[in-house]
């Protein structure tokens, strides 16, 4: 009887239906809303391009219904948070900009002085009533008023919105059997002029990982000196998709602080010296 078990087990487990992988770190990446086709997986995915220029012209709509060209949401002095999703989505999308309302909570820097942040919806059919409603709920978490300018919710045609994922590598696709969208979730870190600089997978990112991003992007503009000495000390590691402590960042860290000390030593020093010279008769 257990023998006929294991086979009727094995037999079940071969007949459902595989269901869609949506994130690039395994658990983090959230659950799968539906089974989605293999056809239509093939062309999800994201391919990293580090330094890619966002085009900074493509118009879009905000959450009022007025044009809105994405150069806007870039001053060239602050690095600019990108999410790419589609506001009618059933459970991904939500967790994805939860993730990153509370990365930016957490982090300890502040939307609008050290960074900025834009989210795209990706879906054609969606309209600015839908993106100023997403707006609202996720500034109320930050306790930001929706009459500020941050963080701006977009729609556009599908070209505009393509032209933004192929910048930054990012590809979805559209599941014609349910009408929702198969993508992976992550996050995309830009430079203050529009450039790939760091890519964030899953749908919770750390206060760490949130945060030297950005002063990495920023070219260390923003944040403390203590994160520019993380920096030196961490690496981002494309493997664990995670910055990661770097042997050699901690050997000239160390190196610099015995320097320092020894400058200091030397200094002191001298200075005993030359004032036991002045007080000898």
């Amino acid at each position: 009887m257990s023998a006929r078990a294991a086979l009727a087990a094995l037999a079940l487990a071969a007949a459902l239906p595989t269901r869609a992988q949506y994130g690039g770190m395994g658990a983090q990446a959230g659950p799968a809303p539906t089974d989605v086709p293999q056809a239509v997986l093939q062309d999800v995915g994201i391919e990293e391009r580090l330094g890619s220029q966002v085009p900074l012209d493509t118009e879009f709509v905000d959450g009022e219904g007025r044009p809105y060209r994405l150069r806007a949401a870039f001053d060239g002095t602050k690095p600019v948070v990108l999410a790419l999703v589609y506001y009618d989505c059933p459970m991904l999308c939500g967790l994805i900009l939860s993730g990153m309302a509370r990365a930016m909570r957490e982090s300890g820097l502040e939307l609008g002085r050290d960074f900025a942040a834009v989210t795209i919806s990706f879906d054609p059919q969606e309209k600015p009533a839908q993106a100023a409603e997403r707006r609202r709920g996720y500034l109320q978490s930050l306790g930001a008023s929706d009459a500020s300018g941050a963080w701006p919710f977009l729609v556009g045609t599908g070209a505009a919105s393509k032209a933004v994922a192929d910048a930054v590598g990012f590809r979805y696709a559209l599941d014609p059997a349910t009408g929702e969208w198969a993508h992976i979730a992550g996050i995309f870190v830009l430079t203050p002029d529009g450039r790939v600089s760091r890519y964030l997978y899953g749908v919770e990112y750390s206060k760490k990982e949130f945060r030297l991003a950005v002063v990495e992007a920023a070219g260390g503009k923003v944040g403390t000196s203590f994160d520019r000495f993380l920096l030196t000390c961490y690496r981002y590691d494309p493997s664990t998709r995670k910055y990661e402590p770097y042997a050699w960042g901690f050997v000239r860290a160390g190196a610099v602080v015995v320097l320092v000390a020894l400058t200091g030593l030397i200094g002191g020093l001298v200075w005993r010296e030359r004032r036991g010279r002045r007080r000898t008769p």
